[in-house]
């Protein structure tokens, strides 16, 4: 069908794309069309004028906007059927009662036009099938002889005024070419505004679809976390803070229970150190008991190393008091506990070491 013109929407020019489209070329612009108008206004204002300059009607009629075009582009039935007589052409109302009287199938017609809401546009026939050639639509649609009654009146119905368009008109090449061939159309016209809408909605879909697909690979730190992804961090963060707890835990007991094997081990010291009740019992113990027997256990623990200090005082680095002068109280945190047992039992090793030298 691209040997059919079809002229497409621009602003409010649907007047001209009806014209152009039923005569099939572009016949008429808007200057031409608003010639016609003007001259059509100023026969209207001669004819107001015939009852007096200084009458009410005169001076009301020079006040109203034109009838016949404004600003946007619109132009009326007198305009369009004033630029058909140019060509023979005259407009019979189709709705009217003494057409429908005559009772001629619209089948034998060869054009329409219709107009709704000072929107305008043309059926016609060419060659042997027929098409809307409205201008809000990407392109013709084709009109099968049987649905061209129920188009009508379905147009009918929806408030359009339909005007038959009587006479000959002018030759072209769509009408010689269908005349010959006949047209199936596969994929009906859209409406502009659907047209526009639908590659709107897939460039839409698209972007979608494009941050669906950036959202999905490995993040890389640069934007900011979603919320799932936030807390999901917060959880890991909370459970590796209570893995390390629980592993310096476990490090200061057995740093405790070590340091207590081996003071038992020491020989300058004749005194054998009991063990601990903390090392004796089982992991359940509460943080509380744990930290008064761990208290308990360095309370014995510094006398012990201060008898040991008196037997062995020229042998004794002179840092193993500064190691042990540190009061153990219940000021001291977990860390420096932790700290005090391990240097507690690396001043053990090495006293037994000496001892070995000399021996």
């Amino acid at each position: 069908m691209e040997a059919i013109f079809h002229e497409r929407q621009e602003g409010s020019l649907c007047a001209q794309h009806c014209l152009n489209n039923l005569l099939q070329g572009e016949y008429f612009s808007p200057v031409e069309l608003s010639s016609i108008a003007q001259q059509l206004d100023e026969e209207e204002r001669i004819r107001m004028a015939e009852g007096g300059l200084s009458s009410e009607e005169y001076r009301t009629f020079l006040q109203q906007p034109s009838g016949n075009m404004d600003d946007s582009g619109f132009f009326s039935i007198q305009v369009i059927s004033n630029a058909l007589k140019v060509w023979g052409l005259e407009l019979i109302l189709f709705n009217s009662p003494e057409y429908q009287r005559l009772g001629i199938d619209p089948i034998n017609e060869r054009s329409f036009i219709c107009n709704y809401k000072e929107h305008w546009f043309t059926v016609r026939k060419l060659g042997k099938q027929w098409f809307n050639l409205n201008s809000l639509l990407t392109g013709p649609e084709l009109i099968s002889d049987t649905y061209l009654a129920l188009f009508l009146a379905q147009l009918q119905q929806e408030g359009y005024s339909i005007f038959v368009v009587k006479g000959d008109l002018p030759d072209c090449e769509a009408d010689q070419l269908l005349q010959m061939i006949r047209v199936q159309q596969m994929q009906r016209p859209k409406l502009i505004g659907e047209d526009t809408l639908q590659s709107k909605d897939q460039r839409v879909q698209k972007a979608d679809l494009e941050q669906a697909l950036d959202v999905s690979q490995p993040f890389d730190g640069t934007g900011m976390l979603d919320e799932d992804e936030e807390n999901f961090q917060k959880a890991l963060a909370l459970s590796r803070q209570e893995i390390d707890m629980e592993d310096e835990e476990a490090d200061l007991r057995r740093a405790i229970r070590l340091s207590s094997q081996q003071a038992g081990l020491s020989e300058p010291c004749t005194l054998k150190t009991p063990h601990s009740a903390a090392t004796n019992q089982p992991e359940s113990l509460t943080s509380e008991e744990l930290r008064r027997r761990r208290q308990a256990y360095f309370d014995k623990q510094q006398q012990l190393h201060q008898q040991c200090q008196n037997q062995q005082s020229h042998d004794v680095p002179t840092t193993s008091s500064n190691t042990l002068g540190t009061d153990p109280g219940g000021d001291m945190s977990e860390e420096d506990m932790l700290q005090a047992a391990m240097n507690m039992s690396l001043e053990t090793v090495r006293n037994s070491l000496n001892t070995e030298e000399k021996k």
